[in-house]
């Protein structure tokens, strides 16, 4: 006698109904969307050091906007990041001058053009005495300042930086939330 086995197809998945897998794949997507968003467009990003007080303290996590200074450009009190020439370190300062100024500080006074610049964020007892002789920024350039400027590393240090080193500009304060808001 002859033993005939039969094997039956294994029980198939059941299956997910239209709705479900619809919004799986919005739920997906829209977490894909965010990830390119908050690599490319918008950045969290802690800042490392008090170069910028009072304006951003040290261990302050900002805002970064990659997109909008690539279409707008970046102007005289954008808050920016950059990456150190040199080194690489990630870096926070303040436009102080653009293509065709011409900028010092002379006495803890930023100039430009000849005129001083109103910097509220300065402390004019921590800036006094301070010179600097910045030149003419070239083009596709700009100089940084530090807000909090005694022993900063800025343009004063290394000179005018490469827009293509600016990693964006800073448009918020996200923590701690008793500094939540616009930076200015």
């Amino acid at each position: 006698m002859s033993r005939v086995t039969t094997t039956s197809a294994p029980a198939a998945a059941p299956a997910i109904p239209r709705r479900r897998r619809r919004a799986v794949d919005v739920v997906l997507a829209a977490a894909l969307l965010l990830t390119v968003a908050r690599v490319w467009v918008l950045e969290p990003v802690e800042v490392p050091s008090t170069s910028m007080t009072p304006t951003i303290e040290a261990g302050d996590h900002v805002l970064v906007d990659h997109v909008v200074p690539l279409v707008r450009g970046y102007h005289r009190g954008d808050v920016v990041v950059l990456s150190a020439p040199g080194s690489g370190e990630l870096l926070v300062k303040r436009v102080a001058g653009v293509a065709g100024d011409e900028v010092a500080v002379r006495d803890g006074v930023l100039e430009v053009d000849g005129v001083p610049v109103d910097e509220p964020w300065v402390d004019p007892r921590e800036v006094d005495s301070t010179f600097a002789e910045l030149g003419v920024v070239p083009a596709d350039r700009v100089i940084v300042l530090a807000d909090h400027r005694p022993e900063a590393l800025d343009s004063r240090t290394f000179g005018p930086v490469p827009l293509d080193a600016l990693e964006g500009r800073v448009v918020a304060t996200l923590w701690p939330l008793d500094r939540l808001g616009r930076v200015s």
